[in-house]
Protein backbone atom coordinates (compact mmCIF):
# COMPACT_ATOMS: atom_id res chain seq x y z
CA UNK A 1 0.00 0.00 0.00
CA UNK A 2 2.98 2.37 0.63
CA UNK A 3 4.36 1.70 -2.36
CA UNK A 4 1.01 2.66 -4.31
CA UNK A 5 1.09 5.53 -2.40
CA UNK A 6 4.63 6.54 -3.17
CA UNK A 7 4.40 5.98 -7.11
CA UNK A 8 1.07 8.46 -6.73
CA UNK A 9 2.85 10.77 -5.05
CA UNK A 10 5.50 10.72 -7.88
CA UNK A 11 3.32 10.84 -10.67
CA UNK A 12 1.57 13.33 -9.52
CA UNK A 13 5.01 15.61 -8.79
CA UNK A 14 5.94 14.71 -12.08
CA UNK A 15 2.76 16.02 -13.56
CA UNK A 16 2.40 19.48 -11.44
CA UNK A 17 6.44 19.74 -12.20
CA UNK A 18 5.40 19.18 -16.41
CA UNK A 19 2.19 21.43 -16.37
CA UNK A 20 4.16 24.31 -14.65
CA UNK A 21 6.91 24.07 -16.98
CA UNK A 22 4.43 23.89 -19.95
CA UNK A 23 2.29 27.29 -18.52
CA UNK A 24 5.67 28.84 -17.99
CA UNK A 25 6.59 28.74 -21.49
CA UNK A 26 3.17 29.92 -22.95
CA UNK A 27 1.32 28.55 -25.53
CA UNK A 28 2.70 28.63 -29.17
CA UNK A 29 2.26 28.05 -32.48
CA UNK A 30 4.29 27.75 -35.79
CA UNK A 31 3.60 30.17 -38.68
CA UNK A 32 4.20 28.34 -42.28
CA UNK A 33 4.91 31.15 -44.83
CA UNK A 34 3.89 29.40 -48.17
CA UNK A 35 3.82 32.25 -50.33
CA UNK A 36 6.75 34.00 -53.01
CA UNK A 37 7.55 37.24 -50.65
CA UNK A 38 8.32 37.04 -47.23
CA UNK A 39 5.88 38.32 -44.07
CA UNK A 40 6.72 41.60 -43.01
CA UNK A 41 3.49 41.57 -40.13
CA UNK A 42 1.53 39.29 -38.25
CA UNK A 43 -1.48 40.31 -36.56
CA UNK A 44 -3.71 38.85 -34.20
CA UNK A 45 -7.50 39.57 -33.01
CA UNK A 46 -10.13 38.18 -30.69
CA UNK A 47 -12.96 40.43 -32.61
CA UNK A 48 -11.79 40.80 -35.96
CA UNK A 49 -11.94 44.44 -35.51
CA UNK A 50 -8.85 45.82 -32.88
CA UNK A 51 -5.47 44.21 -33.88
CA UNK A 52 -2.21 43.33 -31.88
CA UNK A 53 1.16 42.56 -33.50
CA UNK A 54 3.61 39.42 -33.17
CA UNK A 55 6.94 40.42 -32.79
CA UNK A 56 8.40 38.38 -36.15
CA UNK A 57 11.69 40.40 -36.87
CA UNK A 58 12.85 41.53 -39.90
CA UNK A 59 10.04 38.86 -40.97
CA UNK A 60 9.46 35.80 -41.71
CA UNK A 61 10.93 34.35 -45.26
CA UNK A 62 9.45 32.73 -48.01
CA UNK A 63 8.95 28.53 -47.62
CA UNK A 64 10.10 29.56 -43.98
CA UNK A 65 8.16 28.12 -41.01
CA UNK A 66 8.33 29.93 -37.45
CA UNK A 67 7.14 28.89 -33.74
CA UNK A 68 5.51 32.06 -31.95
CA UNK A 69 4.79 31.78 -28.09
CA UNK A 70 1.93 34.25 -27.23
CA UNK A 71 2.82 36.60 -24.48
CA UNK A 72 1.85 35.66 -20.85
CA UNK A 73 -0.52 38.95 -21.00
CA UNK A 74 -3.20 37.06 -23.36
CA UNK A 75 -3.24 33.47 -20.90
CA UNK A 76 -7.06 34.81 -20.23
CA UNK A 77 -8.05 35.51 -23.79
CA UNK A 78 -9.75 33.37 -25.70
CA UNK A 79 -8.43 30.15 -27.90
CA UNK A 80 -10.23 30.84 -30.99
CA UNK A 81 -8.22 33.74 -32.97
CA UNK A 82 -8.29 35.65 -35.70
CA UNK A 83 -5.04 36.00 -37.63
CA UNK A 84 -3.55 38.21 -40.58
CA UNK A 85 -0.79 39.05 -42.47
CA UNK A 86 1.04 41.55 -44.48
CA UNK A 87 3.66 40.63 -46.84
CA UNK A 88 6.45 41.96 -48.02
CA UNK A 89 4.74 44.11 -51.30
CA UNK A 90 2.42 45.46 -48.90
CA UNK A 91 -0.59 42.69 -49.94
CA UNK A 92 -2.81 41.71 -46.87
CA UNK A 93 -4.27 38.56 -45.84
CA UNK A 94 -7.70 37.80 -45.21
CA UNK A 95 -8.74 36.99 -41.57
CA UNK A 96 -8.38 33.69 -41.06
CA UNK A 97 -10.45 32.12 -37.84
CA UNK A 98 -7.71 29.47 -35.98
CA UNK A 99 -7.87 27.79 -32.57
CA UNK A 100 -4.35 29.05 -31.29
CA UNK A 101 -5.39 26.25 -28.29
CA UNK A 102 -5.18 23.22 -30.89
CA UNK A 103 -1.77 21.14 -30.11
CA UNK A 104 0.86 21.45 -32.90
CA UNK A 105 -1.27 24.43 -34.58
CA UNK A 106 0.49 25.64 -37.99
CA UNK A 107 -0.73 28.80 -39.57
CA UNK A 108 -0.62 29.19 -43.39
CA UNK A 109 -1.75 31.90 -45.50
CA UNK A 110 -2.77 32.33 -48.66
Amino acid sequence: MAKRTLIMCLTVTALTLFLGVAIAQGYSFGVYNNMDQPIKKLEASEDGKSWGFFDIGSGIPSGATVTLTWDESTNGGNCSQYFRVTWEGGDQSEPVEFDFCEPGLVLEFD
